[in-house]
């Protein structure tokens, strides 16, 4: 149990700093931007307390919020990240695939399921995070582009962080 939450404290720690000192100024185009730190929220374990997602959705949001001097919107983002995220799970797997697999990483569901449940709720944490940024829906498609850019980069370096660093049959 203790190994657990050491290994778990460390992802936080890495998925946190790779954020604000590497992926901060990881900008394509103006318009895609790299949120890599929930990719650890995504992978938190299946099992684990809804409110302490929630919580530790919130540390990390406003963790990312303290150094890039964005007023909350990373925490409230990934707080609705967090409290979607079993309900998401419960659709896409089912309360049997929950109860089978420890985290959902690519290696255990494979590509094609690992990719239903990361590439909505990326979307929907974007959408939140640059609607509630412009402060409504007054610049809709250009925010609505922007969601959708940073939702594929962001996609594309979960993935390739998974296959770098997730051996298969790892479990946290």
């Amino acid at each position: 149990m203790n190994n657990k939450i050491t290994i778990q404290a460390i992802g936080f720690l890495v998925y946190a700093l790779l954020q604000v000192i590497l992926f901060r100024n990881f900008i394509l185009f103006d318009q895609a931007f790299c949120f890599i730190y929930i990719g650890y929220l995504l992978l938190l374990p299946f099992d684990m307390n809804r409110i302490l997602q929630m919580l530790v959705g919130f540390i990390m949001g406003l963790f990312i919020d303290i150094f890039y001097d964005s007023l909350g919107i990373h925490a409230a983002a990934s707080v609705l990240l967090m409290y979607l995220r079993p309900y998401w799970l419960n659709v896409v797997y089912g309360k049997d695939q929950n109860d089978s697999l420890s985290t959902p990483v690519l290696r255990n569901l494979g590509w094609r399921s690992f990719s239903v449940y990361v590439i909505p709720v990326i979307l929907v944490h974007h959408a939140a995070l640059f609607y509630i940024e412009t402060g409504g829906f007054h610049m809709f498609f250009f925010t609505l582009a922007k969601t959708l850019m940073s939702t594929m980069l962001t996609y594309i370096m979960i993935l390739i962080f998974q296959y770098l660093f997730y051996p298969k049959h790892r479990t946290i």
